[in-house]
């Protein structure tokens, strides 16, 4: 059965890869690798997993490994090729670019400086893992979409959300399993990530709660980035419900709801609270002031379900989590104590490759971990830190500025993801390496990308008008 399925599997990633590549490469449409990432991504792990599973081969393995890397650095190629005056580029470069550049500029000198305990192979796998989004965004911030283009990708995320959710369905009352139990997952972390299985489950400690109540995470990676990436297809569906016409409205609201169900199963606490919090942001921002009362009502119905019907396992786990009486919520504030005590003691920051969940980090070098602005602290120091903190709130303020200023339609709908989904996960990445959940943290990037391009030409076209006066 897993040999099956990984021929299946094998066949949809090598056909969409191969597509991909034909159309960048001969037709010149290198801005089509977001469709690839955004198919992919969510099913890599997965993916990998039943690779090992079905035939042990860690060479087969690495094809898939590389094939997100390598989408990317193609795009990146074929763009520089098919630019007719590659030298006459005009470079408009905003806030976020500066504050983007100057980031990854700062990793590349850790990356060579010798500071830091890291190997320097595992040193530049980890900078690998921030140079690619970055590469993602800085494409982002070329790419001039059709509409039926922009209509493609969100297509993709709807398609997505719905996914998740029917194989949340079959986890919970058909298998009452995790699908991970069978996709070969633990045999994957234990022999090539060296993660030996945890858990009343085998897999890892994640896909449970402090008393042991199953937190299903579909076909992404787990659980926490399952609960990350449907706020990507609840804010998509949001935007789409309230910028259709009635009659179409119906499909979206089911979106929406298939990506609450998600969250539900997953039972990620920051994830939950990141939700409302998102609906509080979008409610405020946008003067959607309709959407406080239905997260409100929302809230009350999650609080009935617990007191009413919720299963004892499930009600304790709320109880707990309000009152950080478990494990987890400790661990957490362990943590950063851990980590703000490295960033005092060493406030420029004790090199790449030494904080974080990313693969390269080594548990015996390991500071801190669980908060993604401290993981940039500890490597980077405060200045690394407050260039990421940068970055990130100056793409959400360009974000909301375009969505609000744009007058293409499907553009200002794509702004108004990237802002309030990168707004959204401010919560989560307070609890969790949020920038290794690859399909919510690049394809969020590569919309804030596409959101300052169209800022600046909305600034040159505003410009030009003052000129003419």
């Amino acid at each position: 059965m897993a040999v099956v399925f990984f021929f299946f599997i094998a066949f949809a990633v090598a056909a969409g890869f191969l597509w991909t590549v034909q159309q960048m490469v001969f037709k010149g449409k290198w801005t089509y690798f977001i469709f690839f990432l955004a198919a992919f991504l969510p099913f890599y792990i997965t993916t990998l997993s039943v690779a090992f599973l079905a035939t042990r081969s860690p060479l087969l393995l690495s094809l898939f490994q590389v094939s997100k890397e390598l989408i990317v650095l193609i795009a990146g190629l074929v763009f520089v090729i098919y630019q007719r005056k590659l030298f006459n580029y005009p470079f408009r470069l905003k806030s976020t670019d500066w504050f983007m550049l100057a980031f990854i500029g700062l990793a590349v000198i850790f990356l060579f400086l010798p500071i830091g305990q890291a190997s320097f192979v595992n040193k530049a796998l980890y900078f690998k893992s921030m140079l690619i989004p970055s590469l993602v965004y800085m494409l982002g911030r070329n790419t001039q979409f059709e509409d039926f283009e922009l209509k493609r990708l969100f297509q993709i995320i709807f398609v997505i959300a719905i996914s998740a959710f029917v194989v949340n369905l079959v986890e919970s009352f058909l298998l009452n399993a995790h699908l991970q139990q069978f996709s070969g997952y633990a045999l994957f972390n234990e022999e090539i990530n060296g993660i030996e299985p945890e858990g009343n489950y085998n897999l890892t400690w994640t896909f449970e709660t402090a008393n042991a109540l199953k937190r299903l995470g579909s076909f992404f990676s787990d659980p926490l980035e399952l609960a990350s990436s449907v706020l990507m297809g609840f804010t998509a569906g949001l935007i789409w419900f309230l910028t259709s016409e009635k009659s179409q409205q119906w499909k979206y609201l089911l979106i929406m709801i298939c990506t609450m169900g998600s969250l539900v199963f997953a039972s990620s606490r920051a994830s939950f609270a990141a939700f409302f919090l998102m609906i509080f942001f979008v409610a405020m921002v946008f003067k959607l002031y309709k959407l406080i009362g239905f997260g409100f009502l929302t809230l009350v119905l999650f609080v009935g379900y617990v007191v009413i019907f919720a299963s004892e396992d499930f009600y304790f786990f709320v109880v707990d989590t309000l009152t950080l009486a478990d494990s987890s919520s400790i661990g957490h504030v362990v943590e950063w104590a851990l980590a703000l005590e490295s960033m005092v003691s060493n406030p420029q920051g004790i090199g790449l490759a030494m904080s974080g969940n990313f693969g390269s980090v080594t548990d015996e070098l390991r500071v801190g971990g669980e908060n993604q602005f401290l993981i940039y602290g500890v490597q980077l120091g405060w200045i690394g830190m407050l260039l990421y903190i940068g970055t990130l709130f100056t793409g959400i303020w360009t974000s909301i500025y375009v969505f609000k200023n744009s007058e293409n339609l499907n553009v200002a709908r794509m702004a108004f993801v990237a802002g309030t989904v990168k707004a959204g996960l401010l919560l989560p990445l307070f609890t969790a390496n949020v920038e290794i959940y690859t399909y919510v943290s690049w394809v969020s990037w590569w919309m804030v990308g596409l959101s300052v391009r169209e800022y600046s030409r909305i600034q040159l076209e505003v410009y030009r008008n003052e000129l003419a006066l």
